[in-house]
This record gives C-alpha cells, sequence and structure tokens, in this order.
C-alpha cells in the first residue's frame, strides 16, 4: 500500500468521501457528515490529506487534518482536527487507518500543532478502538456535533521530542 499527499478535492478524495458518507447515512439513518469542510483547510502547512492506494493503483483509505484555533466551536489553540478518516471495506484490517493516523500526527506536530482533536460517534465502535489504542482520550465535545447524544470527542497531546 502507497500513501499520497493528495488535495481534498482530487477525485479520488471524492470518491471516498462519497463511500464514507453513504456510511455515516447508514449508521446514523441521516444524510452524512454536515460539517463544513473547504478544501483550502488541508493545504499544507495548516493541514494535510492523505490517500492510500492499493497495488492497483486503486483509492482504498483516507483522512486529514486541519488547524483549529480557539473559537465558539470548543476548539483550542494549537488544535489538529482528523477528519475524513475512512478504509474501504475491502482493506479494513491492513493497518491502513493506524497507518494514515501516525502519519498525520506527524504532519501536524511538525507543523508546530500541540494537540490532536477528532470527533466521532458511538455507532463507531471502530473508530473508537483505534483512537483509545493510539492514545486519544475523551475530552469536551467541540464542532459541529457537539450537542448531538451520539458524538463523541477525543483528543492526544502532540508533545515535541
Amino acid at each position: 500500500m502507497l500513501i499520497r499527499r493528495a488535495p481534498f478535492d482530487h477525485p479520488d478524495a471524492a470518491k471516498l468521501n462519497e463511500k464514507v458518507q453513504a456510511e455515516y447515512s447508514i449508521r446514523y439513518g441521516d444524510d452524512g457528515d454536515a460539517t463544513f469542510m473547504d478544501p483550502a483547510h488541508f493545504v499544507p502547512p495548516a493541514g494535510l490529506y492523505l490517500i492510500a492506494y492499493d497495488e492497483h493503483d486503486r483509492p482504498v483509505a483516507t483522512g486529514g487534518w486541519r488547524s483549529q484555533d480557539t473559537n465558539d466551536e470548543g476548539y483550542q489553540d494549537g488544535d489538529a482536527e482528523i477528519k475524513r478518516m475512512y478504509v474501504i471495506p475491502e482493506a479494513r484490517g491492513l493497518g491502513l487507518a493506524r497507518r494514515i493516523l501516525t502519519e498525520l500526527e506527524s504532519d501536524a506536530k511538525a507543523s508546530g500543532r500541540t494537540r490532536m482533536v477528532l470527533e466521532t460517534g458511538t455507532k463507531q465502535p471502530e473508530a473508537v478502538a483505534l483512537y483509545t489504542s493510539s492514545g486519544y482520550e475523551p475530552c469536551v465535545k467541540f464542532g459541529y456535533y457537539r450537542f448531538h447524544e451520539l458524538s463523541l470527542c477525543f483528543a492526544k497531546p502532540l508533545r515535541r521530542s
């Protein structure tokens, strides 16, 4: 598997985003994640977007981070928010999500961010397991879904070495 940097509006990113939105719709019975996403949010050094490809150059996984600072949605100065972590069903169990997460954390830290944050939901136990096993802990809710009962928010400090 090869992980490449890509713009958030890359055609392969759009395909994977459609798939993740469809999965959110199935799990939560709605139209998917309504969080505002601007491709400019993922342009380095203020963010990063990654796409993983299989041996046939097919896009199979994605994830990104974007800078956040203190605002009325509950973010803190220095936050790097993880967005659109997704692995297609056929590629799950291969460690791709963990590889992408590790690369996102490293890049955010190198960009001067001090904390990784993410929002997921109670109907995504696989995501919760990935994040908690990677050192993320529950935190005060933030973001678009901060008032929704199915929302879970996690954070992990990015320490300088």
